[in-house]
Order: structure tokens, then sequence, then C-alpha cells
């Protein structure tokens, strides 16, 4: 989680990305020298964050241009909805959703998967204005500086580049988040349930997107399995008007 905190220091120029990593590879070193070594995969990942992925999302931002901001593969037209500009927290039944906000609200800041998992998949399933979705991002973050939040939003959270920076689209329903992390468990929406009252707003959102989008994603091998679910969902068109009918209102 650390190359996360750290990246409004790196972003601002309080820290070179170099000499952290750097730190973390003697850091290693040091706890084998003395038989208590750092798990090699944790120390591994934190590298590959900061030399890695920001060194490759520094030249997208570059390599694609100024013209990057503007693309939306999947014509997503929403706007940002007022409680989640607000960063209302309060306004907001589904655990997730609405622990990020008021930790967001109060930090400026939360950890990557997140930002990914339930911001961005949020924005993603409600067909949200990428361009829109990263000024919000831009503003809300005290990292959000314009090279880091153009490709990773455009790009990597609401694939409106159509695939050029990932291969997929970054869409999950409430079963992941569940597994990913501990929200759910007090939430009052059930991440097994894509209908009814206490249907989870991302396992429903999950299938409409891919409805919404199935002529738009098609093309994609990597979506070929999750769209020929779609087939085999049973209640598919009563998920979709629900879908249709909570649009953007706060979950």
């Amino acid at each position: 989680m650390a190359h996360s905190l750290i990246s409004p220091a790196l972003n601002l120029g309080l820290l070179d990305p170099l000499e952290v990593v750097h730190a973390a590879e003697q850091r290693y070193r040091d706890s084998v020298a003395v038989g208590d070594p750092l798990p090699l995969n944790s120390v591994e990942g934190f590298v590959r964050q900061v030399m890695g992925w920001r060194d490759y999302i520094w030249h997208t931002y570059w390599h694609f241009g100024r013209d990057f901001r503007h693309a939306n593969a999947l014509a997503a037209h929403e706007a940002v909805p007022d409680w989640l500009t607000d960063l209302d927290d309060g306004a907001v039944d589904a655990a997730c959703l609405s622990d990020v906000l008021g930790d967001l609200r109060r930090d400026g800041w939360v950890h990557h998967i997140p930002r990914l998992m339930v911001l961005g998949n949020y924005a993603l399933q409600r067909g949200i204005d990428p361009l829109a979705m990263t000024d919000w991002f831009h503003r809300s973050f005290v990292d959000g500086y314009d090279w880091v939040m153009v490709a990773n939003v455009v790009g990597m959270s609401q694939h409106a580049d159509g695939g050029l920076l990932a291969t997929k689209p970054y869409a999950a329903g409430g079963a992941y988040i569940d597994r990913m992390s501990d929200y759910c468990g007090g939430c009052r929406y059930d991440p097994r349930k894509r209908l009814g009252e206490d249907a989870c707003p991302y396992t429903a959102g999950y299938w409409a997107f891919l409805e919404r989008n199935r002529g738009r994603l098609a093309p994609n091998q990597r979506m070929r399995r999750a769209l020929q679910g779609l087939d085999r969902l049973k209640g598919l068109e009563e998920v979709v008007e629900q879908e249709r009918l909570r649009g953007t209102e706060a979950i």
C-alpha cells in the first residue's frame, strides 16, 4: 500500500522515485542479512509500482498527447452526481462507497485499489463522462497531477481509450469487492444479489454495464466469457431496467 501513500511527495518532487527504489532494495538486502527477510513479493510489488507503473503512466500521458483526455470509446455521458462531487458519504448506503468517500473527504487520498475497485468501477458502470470523472479525481486527490489522472482514469479506470492502455475494462461486481475487501459484511446490500431492494448496486451495475456495451466490447477477446454470461443470466431485462431507474442516484 505504501507506494500510493507516498505518491503526493513523489509527485511534488520531494522524493525521487529512484532513491525510493534503492532504499526499498537495500531494506530487503538488510533484512536478508539478519535472517529475517521481508516478503520478496511485497518488495517486488512496491518497486514495480514506483519504478514501473509510474514510468509507464508518465510516458503514456506524453505519447498519446492532449487529445487522449477526450477519448470516450464507451460513449459515457452521464454527469458526476452532486453527492459524489461533494464527497457526501452520509448520502450513500453502500458500505464500500461510503467508507471510501469518507476517507477521501478526510485525507484527500485513498489507496489505488479503492480508486479503481470502488470509485472508478462505479463511474464505469454508471456511464459517467470520463473527462468529467478525470476532473473529479484531479480536484479530489492530493496527488492528482494531470499526467497521473488522465492516463489512469481515462485509460485504466474508465476504458475510455478503447484499450490503448489496458486490454479490458476494470469492471467488477459485488462478489469481487467482497473477495478483495471487508466492506460487504455489514452492508445493507448483498453482493450475491442483483435484483431487489437489497441487491448490490455493483453486482447489478456490472451486468447492466456489460449489456449496455455488449456491441462495443464484443471484439475484445478478453471480454468473451463475460459477455457469454449475459446470455445465461436470468432476469437480465429486469436487472437492466432496475439499474436504468437507479441511474446515478446515491446508492
